[in-house]
């Protein structure tokens, strides 16, 4: 995986001697149908989209129309210190959304660094591994010719083998903030037609909840580990929704049992009726390394979130 170094790092840059022309748009008979993308901003960096108050995001609502959200400041992405900022909306608002955080964080690295020239930084995009070969395309064909008309940098990092349960990899752009924003219109021009993407859009922060519950509880139920090693078999309790254990467990106990066996964590459920204290959660006990309570606990929450999302529809 990529490092956790800050996604904005600048850079000189060589005078590019044309810019190619701006990428379509998808049609307009689609361009109303909500999308939706997430990238990666240190957390310094998300106090200065969110401004005092909120004054900021309000202001880049106000002016993309897109809705942007964070996740909070413990939430990062696994193997990264960096949190999520995912903006939803038409195609031409998420674009103008984007446009705008990463111009103000342009503008930040301006003001600190005090240089003139427009430097090259990175940008770091979530996309779900089922939808990343829509955007590599047969031997690489796609991701070339975005790399070509954009004149960004694109590397599109392996899954982190590290956590289990984890199915998105990180695309990382590197250019000028017109090379960038052009190569992500590309990309989410390619990821709007994939129906595999639109599917993942609301349960973006799911797995930051459950990697990184660890040291702050999941439902207020998560142990807080004093002891780092990550072979010291240690035991967590959290609290999932009584309608929702069904889904947990699958039918003859297929889930549980494939969570158990990819985590190497072991899982025990409470009866029926026996609920976390003063709630109607039952309790969950997962028992094993912090690296399997981790990847168990990632895997339980993703079906939680699955079956409220299926319970909102």
């Amino acid at each position: 995986m990529e490092s956790t170094e800050s996604s904005y790092v600048s850079s000189p840059e060589a005078p590019r001697k044309r810019s190619p022309p701006p990428p379509k748009s998808p049609t307009s008979d689609s361009v109303e149908k909500p999308t939706y993308i997430r990238f990666l901003v240190s957390n310094a960096a998300a106090g200065s989209v969110i401004g005092k108050g909120g004054a900021t995001i309000s202001d880049f609502q106000l002016q993309s129309r897109a809705r942007i959200q964070l996740s909070r400041n413990y939430e990062f992405f696994p193997g990264t210190s960096d949190r999520i900022i995912m903006i939803s909306g038409t195609f031409d608002d998420v674009i103008k959304a984007v446009e705008l955080i990463l111009a103000k964080l342009l503008s930040e690295l301006h003001t600190e660094d005090g240089v003139d020239v427009d430097p090259r930084t990175k940008v770091r995009l979530i996309v779900p591994n089922s939808s990343c070969g829509s955007i590599i395309g047969r031997g690489g064909s796609i991701i070339k010719s975005f790399i070509e008309e954009s004149q960004a940098g694109i590397k599109i990092s392996p899954l982190d083998n590290n956590f289990y349960g984890l199915n998105d990899r990180l695309v990382t752009l590197t250019g000028t903030l017109e090379e960038q924003i052009r190569a992500i219109d590309l990309i989410l021009s390619k990821l709007f037609e994939d129906p595999h993407y639109s599917q993942t859009m609301h349960a973006p922060f799911s797995y930051a909840v459950a990697y990184n519950s660890m040291n702050h509880g999941a439902n207020g139920a998560g142990g807080k580990f004093e002891n780092n090693k990550e072979d010291r078999t240690n035991s967590v309790t959290i609290g999932v929704a009584d309608e929702h254990i069904g889904l947990v467990v699958g039918r003859g106990g297929r889930n549980i049992m494939e969570i158990s066996q990819v985590s190497g964590a072991r899982i025990k459920i409470s009866d029926r009726g026996d609920f976390m204290s003063g709630t109607n959660d039952r309790k969950i006990t997962i028992t094993g390394s912090q690296r399997a309570i981790r990847a168990a606990e990632g895997m339980i929450m993703q079906k939680v979130a699955y079956a409220s999302e299926r319970g909102a529809d």
